[in-house]
């Protein structure tokens, strides 16, 4: 999954001091906040697709799309280890901060995607394998080396690595891919833009000092703003698709309804924001920072809807 969860300061480096410091670092460098998303839509991929999977292999399935995630995150902090080092909010990861050496954090990632690849290939089946190393080079050599910093497009089309988990899930169970988990697919896809641009018009200082081409830097604040107004109209049908395909119930569709209406405000307070000439906030970027935080919750408490919608009236 792309960086969209990492929207806080990094700690100060006395932070990190004393025993357990090293763990830590290593640990830090999976990306835990990144992690937790990933994960949670994994497992609701997999809880809501037809068929049944031994509870002791669809545990080694949950730990091998976090070992993957975890693998891309690392790969991902030493690339951009040039510019996480003139960025406050990364300045102090491990690799910058020299805690931890570029090529051990290189081996440590693709030893740990390798794993994670034969780990859900002999735990399931070789297609969630296949999607599963698909995911981890799409975010690698799509979103991190090629996209990153040639495009303001970069979150649009990289979003697509941050949207793999439920197929993964999904197929895990089915051994297939079908419509349903293609949906699930586009809800994360179309989520990331509105989620992550909301971010970058509060934190454009940092891509800006690092060359970053997101889009407030390239295009400015107003066109971020109405970007983030498009994709969140966009994703209010999308996030209905579920319950208009009718692999979801009456609890999913009201509740995709409303948060996706609760999704929109959040986009329009954005849009109509007070602000200067060029689009900057004049009022701190509250709304943003507002519809930014509000974004992880209609994710988290979506997918939490689908899971148990899929268990009461299945």
């Amino acid at each position: 999954m792309s960086d969209v969860t990492n929207g806080g300061a990094s700690a100060p480096l006395d932070a990190f001091s004393g025993p357990g410091s090293e763990v830590r670092d290593w640990f830090t460098l999976l990306k835990p906040r990144v992690l937790t998303l990933v994960v949670y839509s994994g497992v609701a991929g997999l809880l809501v697709a037809p068929g049944h999977i031994n509870p002791v292999l669809a545990v080694t399935a949950i730990l091998a799309i976090t070992i993957a995630a975890g693998a891309a995150g690392a790969i991902n902090m030493w690339y951009d280890r040039d510019i996480d080092a003139v960025m406050k909010r990364t300045i102090n990861r491990p690799i910058p901060a020299g805690r931890i050496a570029p090529d051990s954090a290189l081996a440590y990632g693709v030893g740990l995607a390798v794993f994670s690849v034969a780990l859900m290939g002999l735990a399931t089946n070789w297609l969630a394998a296949g999607v599963l190393a698909a995911s981890i080079l799409f975010y690698v050599f799509i979103y991190t080396v090629w996209l990153k910093r040639r495009t303001p497009q970069n979150i649009v089309i990289g979003g697509a690595a941050g949207a793999f988990p439920p197929l993964i899930g999904w197929v895990a169970v089915t051994g297939s891919i079908s419509a349903e988990p293609l949906v699930l697919f586009a809800i994360i896809f179309f989520w990331t833009p509105p989620h992550f641009w909301a971010l970058s018009l509060f934190a454009h200082a940092d891509y800006a000092r690092a060359g970053v081409p997101m889009l407030p830097v390239v295009a400015g604040a107003r066109e971020t703003r109405k970007q983030v107004l498009i994709y969140t109209v966009i994703l209010l049908p999308v996030g209905l698709l579920p319950w208009i395909m009718g692999f979801s119930g009456w609890l999913y569709g009201g509740a995709a309804l409303c948060l996706g209406l609760w999704f929109l405000r959040h986009a329009w307070a954005v849009w109509t924001d007070a602000q200067d000439e060029t689009g900057r906030s004049l009022a701190g970027d509250v709304a943003a920072k507002k519809c930014f935080k509000y974004s992880i919750s209609y994710l988290f408490v979506l997918f939490g809807v689908l899971v148990l919608d899929h268990m009461l009236l299945s």
